[in-house]
């Protein structure tokens, strides 16, 4: 995985002349922004593109599955169905359908990785779609499986509905798209006067928002969507620190840019929690 003060990894990274994927200049937009995403995820991911099931890996999967498993990042249909995806088969083809989910607490192994050892994790699964709005790949990501205590809360409190608000439009893409690798439902906009749009037309569980947003600031977005839905829970990211959150009023928690995945993680966690317990 990328280590703090390197350079992040892309499709331009690797070689891809001998696998099917070919010049990474040449393949769709979505493939390259979900291979950028999955090349600096710090946990194992598959990316399996097109119905043909070309699959591309990242350096924690290959460490995981073992040297048997191939060459670091794939490209090519495997001969056998990754263990990930032959355990969770009605949930990948749910995600094919357009539908985001996770196969918990899944046991499987890699043959010679580690000694053979089984292994239970939380399969995360994603759509990936074209520029057409079809369902063109999936992203699995493997995360260790929680407690019994931890599934159940989990299982209770369901995937949250999440509002993204970012005017970047490639960071709102990933940002979307590892939410939606955590099993939630998340939709993106831009623009302060979509998000208040957005959020008129049906109820979302969290406003995530970047502080600095053209023509709204974040904080005057968030104290408008909190007067609305009170129990709304709101996440800021920042590059800027707390600096600009000093005289809120309302209760948030807040992402200082860039963050780590396991900072999302744990925040969603932590309003996940917090939607629990309001029952």
């Amino acid at each position: 995985m990328t280590q703090p003060g390197q350079p992040a990894r892309s499709s331009s990274t690797y070689d891809w002349s001998a696998t099917r994927l070919g010049d990474p200049g040449e393949w769709p937009w979505p493939l390259r922004m979900a291979a950028d995403l999955l090349f600096n995820l710090p946990l194992p991911a598959l990316l399996v593109w097109g119905r043909d099931m070309t699959v591309v890996f990242n350096e924690p999967y290959a460490v995981l599955a073992g040297p048997g498993y191939g060459k670091l990042p794939g490209g090519n249909v495997p001969p056998v169905l990754p263990p990930p995806l032959a355990v969770a088969a009605q949930e990948l083809e749910r995600a094919w359908n357009g539908e985001a989910g996770i196969a918990a607490a899944r046991s499987f192994g890699f043959a010679g990785a580690a000694g053979g050892t089984e292994l239970t994790q939380n399969l995360h699964f994603t759509p990936l779609r074209a520029a057409d709005g079809s369902v063109a790949g999936v992203l699995c990501v493997l995360a260790p499986a929680t407690g019994a205590a931890g599934s159940a809360e989990e299982a209770a409190a369901g995937p949250l509905r999440i509002l993204v608000v970012e005017d970047n439009v490639d960071s709102q893409y990933l940002v979307c798209e590892m939410l939606r690798a955590f099993g939630h439902h998340a939709d993106g906009v831009g623009h302060p006067d979509d998000a208040l749009s957005r959020l008129a037309a049906g109820p979302y569980d969290v406003l995530f928002t970047d502080v600095s947003l053209p023509g709204m600031s974040g904080v005057e977005l968030a104290r408008k969507a909190v007067g609305e839905a009170p129990a709304m829970q709101v996440i800021f990211a920042s590059g800027y620190g707390d600096t600009l959150l000093r005289h809120v009023e309302f209760p948030y928690l807040s992402l200082q840019k860039p963050y780590e995945l396991d900072q999302l993680q744990a925040a969603l966690d932590k309003v996940a929690g917090q939607k629990l317990a309001r029952g």
